[in-house]
């Protein structure tokens, strides 16, 4: 590896921890982790400056900025994971309500890649991403309101290996066949997305817009 292609590395991961850094600081109440939050974010901007050949003024300017540049919809990613014609589903613990596995796309990684870190985080699957089922624009389908615009991205996806284990970031999980659906998330999924999404998985060579 060439030491370009090192410092490229190099600069995606650290451009990861900025990110991580943000949300933490976005959403934790902890003054302790702010602390660490913080020192994290001040580490990184410093590393970013010096490897970029940035005025740290720029790269802390870039950090505060990274949720105020211009605006994008959010990018969310669903994995539909069938087996003996059953998806499956995880109980979110905000809502105690039921949605496909998946969540936020976190920087450095791609969005197929994001829905196998999710889907194993959430049920503990190794999962390979088959093929995009959908590409939905979520203010177009039934839905609650939202104040931001999303993209939703679902993926059909094959157990490679593993047993349903719901992680922690659930309270529970299994497959389910549409005459026996949970209550929905439906700020996650609908019903009539469920049941698109089957029929898609069936037929070869389909993908749904908008």
């Amino acid at each position: 590896m060439s030491d370009k292609q090192m410092n490229r590395k190099i600069l995606e991961y650290l451009k990861r921890i900025q990110a991580m850094a943000k949300t933490g600081l976005s959403y934790t109440e902890n003054p302790y982790d702010v602390e660490r939050y913080e020192e994290m974010r001040d580490t990184t901007n410093a590393l970013l400056a010096e490897l970029s050949n940035a005025n740290l003024d720029q790269v802390q300017f870039q950090f505060e900025q990274l949720d105020n540049d211009y605006p994008t919809p959010k990018v969310d990613v669903r994995g539909v994971v069938i087996r003996d014609h059953k998806i499956l589903l995880i109980q979110e613990k905000s809502d105690q309500k039921w949605a496909m596995p998946g969540g936020w796309c976190d920087i450095g990684y791609s969005p197929s890649e994001n829905i196998v870190k999710e889907v194993y985080e959430e049920a503990g699957l190794k999962v390979k991403p088959v093929r995009v089922l959908s590409v939905w624009d979520k203010a177009k389908h039934n839905h609650p309101d939202d104040l931001r615009s999303v993209y939703k991205i679902n993926f059909l996806c094959e157990i490679v290996e593993g047993e349903l284990n719901v992680g922690h970031e659930a309270l529970d999980g299994g497959f389910f066949g549409l005459d026996e659906l949970p209550p929905l998330s439906l700020h996650r999924n609908t019903e009539a997305q469920i049941r698109k999404l089957i029929e898609l998985a069936g037929s070869l060579g389909s993908i749904e817009y908008d």
